[in-house]
């Protein structure tokens, strides 16, 4: 097989449609756009959402809520994934390197998900109260 011998697919290719050459072609005449009105002449066309003058629908709704861009700089680990790390000293560091936070994590806060049998030390990370009392009750701190 060479390269200059390659063609699509029987079927694969189709002629473009020609609109408005003529009544023997089937679509002549209009085009296929109908009689008359806006979407019928040249350039006729609105903008996405344009409901012909009257107020539209995302304007209608109230607007509500939005994203903090924070979000992405703050984050949570559980008691669960402290256990399966398996070190006795953590830290943001150690938290990113397993891949627990994001790498731009700047806070990092443990919640009380799960179960901790380990002593862990906690340095630089938050705890919620529940995570405090189950880490101090396995032997671990929280620095």
């Amino acid at each position: 097989m060479e390269l200059n011998g390659i063609k699509p697919a029987a079927g694969a290719k189709h002629a473009k449609r020609r609109v408005g050459r003529g009544i023997g072609s089937g679509i002549g005449k209009t085009a296929g756009r109908g009689h008359k009105g806006q979407k019928s002449r040249a350039g006729g066309f609105h903008k996405v959402g344009f409901e012909g003058g009257q107020m539209p629908l995302q304007r209608r709704l109230p607007k509500r809520g939005f994203k903090s861009h924070l979000l992405k700089f703050n984050a949570e680990v559980t008691l669960t994934a402290l256990e399966q790390l398996g070190l006795a000293e953590v830290d943001i560091l150690a938290l990113k390197q397993a891949g627990l936070v994001g790498q731009l994590a700047k806070v990092v806060k443990i919640v009380k998900t799960g179960e901790l049998t380990k002593a862990v030390k906690l340095t630089g990370v938050g705890a919620t109260a529940g995570a405090k009392a189950a880490i101090e009750a396995a032997g671990g701190s929280v620095a």
